[in-house]
């Protein structure tokens, strides 16, 4: 059995790519074209097959070397990420940590935990990872996108997890909506209304509509949006009502937010992969501590 292609091969090669030319790749790699080219031919015997097609006018990948690119700069990626959290564990200071998130918790309470975590540590950068999906996030720490991920708790997730508590949805209307001087509804009174509904590939869409269900009717979309933040201002603008986390709103949204009768919610947890390093332990730590699921201006109604 031939033995793996190596980190360097693929650092050749994807030099390669991004000059057009063996011989602008050596100098910016600092070897030598001989050094290079060996290199690229032994990629080449343990694939199988050329990956690159060698001109007058360059170098350029070959049907089989565009197939093989996406799946080489995922190694690379792998590798220095693999290296960033090392370096992380020997000092607890500097480093890169990977958080995934659904969209609507990405926008409502991920904020407020970054916010404590680079005051505390500045030096550790954080990338969010969202998904408009509940299979693509539930993935994410499987396939090792993230590191540690916000959200719903993925059916038959066995690992690490500590919930966060729950989330309550709330009805928006528009000022001067006939319900704007209540404080609470039921979802049937809303069952002849138009709704501002998110986009099908969003997770909260199917949500939506499994509430209407069980309260006997079916939403009619008047329009979608993927962007969870949009469907607060289009209820303000008079396109529909709404059903979004309460979460997500802001004290400047000029409408109501009604809590249902009776109420629905959605349990939240942080959760990683088996065996966090410390700074991992830490963003979960900080995350348990300072993950604000009611915003402050709807406590009192929520309560």
């Amino acid at each position: 059995m031939a033995a793996p292609p190596t980190l360097r091969q693929l650092e050749y090669l994807l030099a390669v790519v991004e000059t057009g030319s063996i011989t602008d790749a050596a100098a910016l790699l600092h070897v030598s074209q001989p050094t290079l080219s060996q290199q690229l031919k032994s990629l080449e015997r343990t694939v199988g097959t050329p990956l690159l097609e060698r001109t007058p006018r360059g170098a350029h990948l070959t049907p089989a070397g565009r197939a093989f690119l996406p799946g080489a700069r995922h190694a690379l990626s792998g590798a220095e990420r693999a290296t960033g959290a090392a370096r992380a564990v020997a000092d607890m200071v500097r480093g890169e940590l990977h958080l995934a998130a659904v969209l609507s918790v990405a926008l409502g309470v991920v904020p407020g935990v970054l916010a404590v975590w680079h005051r505390r540590h500045p030096r550790v950068d954080v990338v969010l990872h969202e998904y408009a999906d509940l299979a693509s996030f539930a993935r994410a720490l499987t396939d090792a996108t993230a590191d540690v991920a916000i959200g719903p708790l993925p059916d038959g997730w066995d690992g690490p997890h500590h919930p966060l508590g729950a989330e309550e949805f709330v009805v928006l209307v528009p000022p001067g909506d006939p319900l704007a001087g209540r404080k609470t509804v039921r979802l049937e009174q809303l069952a002849e209304r138009p709704w501002v509904q998110y986009g099908r590939t969003h997770a909260l869409a199917a949500t939506v509509e499994e509430l209407c269900t069980d309260a006997g009717f079916t939403p009619h979309a008047a329009i979608r949006s993927t962007q969870t933040a949009a469907v607060p201002r289009l209820v303000a603008a008079g396109l529909g009502v709404g059903l979004v986390p309460a979460n997500v709103l802001t004290p400047d949204f000029p409408g109501t937010a009604l809590r249902l009768t009776p109420r629905r919610r959605r349990a939240l947890s942080v959760f990683t992969r088996p065996g966090p390093h410390p700074l991992i332990a830490e963003l979960v730590t900080v995350a348990r501590e300072h993950a604000r699921l009611t915003p402050d201006h709807l406590a009192e109604q929520l309560s």
